[in-house]
């Protein structure tokens, strides 16, 4: 189904979430340092934007309470593996098992100590973006690892299997 935007048609929001929902995106946790406390959010809405200089964009909620604490402060894009749906819902405020998290602390910003790939950030810009915020943060230091990511797809967490689209 396809539609066609003049000024007289009004948008569902649910509709549109759901038609965004065909796009399968990864799963992200943006972890940081508040009062010494390592804290983090759920986040899907992640990019690459530049290599030159390498930044990354991350889009949060303007009712999230990681928009205050990022947006002047060093930070992590940790991007999740196909293990750790627990740690999503847990760092979406939905605790399932509630998994202690093990965080790496050798660099400018707590990140997860086993994710799939981190990407090191500190601010290079925030826009606000109606409902959301856009921070893009420069890479400082990143990592991956060799591990199946976890997606978000159709409004649920799916598995990609690498051996599958190689």
């Amino acid at each position: 189904m396809s539609t066609t935007i003049s000024e007289s048609i009004t948008i569902d929001p649910r509709e549109l979430r759901n038609a965004l929902g065909n796009f399968a995106t990864g799963v992200t946790v943006v972890s940081y340092e508040d009062a010494g406390e390592f804290l983090g959010a759920t986040v899907n809405s992640f990019t690459s934007v530049s290599l030159d200089p390498p930044l990354v964009l991350v889009s949060l909620a303007t009712t999230s309470r990681a928009v205050s604490k990022i947006h002047d402060r060093p930070f992590a894009v940790n991007i999740l593996h196909h293990e750790q749906q627990d740690i999503a819902w847990q760092f979406a405020g939905k605790p399932e098992e509630g998994r202690e998290i093990e965080w790496k602390t050798d660099a400018i910003a707590p990140r997860l100590a086993d994710s799939h790939a981190s990407f090191v950030c500190t601010p290079w810009a925030v826009h606000d973006a109606g409902d959301h915020v856009l921070i893009i943060g420069h890479v400082e230091q990143f990592e991956t690892q060799p591990v199946e990511a976890l997606i978000f797809y159709k409004g649920a967490f799916q598995r990609l299997n690498a051996a599958s689209i190689a």
